[in-house]
């Protein structure tokens, strides 16, 4: 029977997992439905969220490569149940991941919530869409300073969610002055107060 997460767990990591003693958990796992190989609301919710992601590929001779994705809020979009797609902004023009594409689909997307301590690793098949305005159309933000060149869509076979251990929280400049906001008022509160108090002991004979 083969199962979403047989994209990860080969015949090679069972063995692994066999010798260290962790595969009996995860035959349970799978048995229990395990992977899920399809798009939904709680994925729709967590991409919103993100504003990067990093996207591995790889050349026909196994080469991988990982490239840092960027953009607005929820710039990886869901296409349909099984397929996400984003826009390839203007970059460094070194096509490293466009030329593997073209000889490998093979792909991964793998996406970190660093302040809620949550990573969400996505494996799939990717290919570049040139000349297509209207779907471009519907990836790309007008109001993000990025030229986007092309779109990229990624079919999804499995994905998963990784248990918060080992992440460092990491906060991003909008969650520490939203954190920060009530602080900065409280100053300038006190410094308001401060500046009258001075006046007042000014004004004393």
């Amino acid at each position: 029977m083969t199962r979403p997460s047989d994209v990860a767990f080969t015949e090679a990591v069972k063995a692994q997992q066999t010798r260290r003693g962790s595969r009996a958990g995860y035959r349970r796992m799978e048995e229990k439905g395990g992977w899920q190989d399809r798009v939904t609301p709680d994925l729709v919710a967590f991409l919103g969220e993100r504003d990067s992601f990093y996207f591995a590929t790889a050349s026909a001779a196994g080469q991988p490569y990982i490239q840092h994705r960027g953009g607005p809020k929820g710039f990886l979009k869901a296409v349909d149940d099984k397929t996400l797609g984003f826009a390839d902004f203007a970059g460094n023009k070194q096509y490293i991941s466009l030329g593997n594409l073209s000889e490998n689909d093979r792909a991964h997307i793998f996406l970190m919530d660093y302040a809620n301590r949550q990573r969400v690793k996505i494996w799939g098949r990717a290919r570049v869409v040139e000349d297509d305005p209207a779907l471009l159309a519907r990836l790309a933000d007008p109001a993000y300073r990025g030229r986007p060149e092309r779109a990229i869509l990624f079919e999804i076979t499995a994905w998963d969610v990784n248990c918060p251990q080992h992440i460092a929280p990491r906060y991003s400049e909008d969650l520490v002055a939203l954190a920060t906001e009530k602080l900065r008022s409280r100053i300038a509160e006190l410094e308001a107060e401060v500046t009258r108090l001075k006046g007042q002991a000014s004004s004393l004979p």
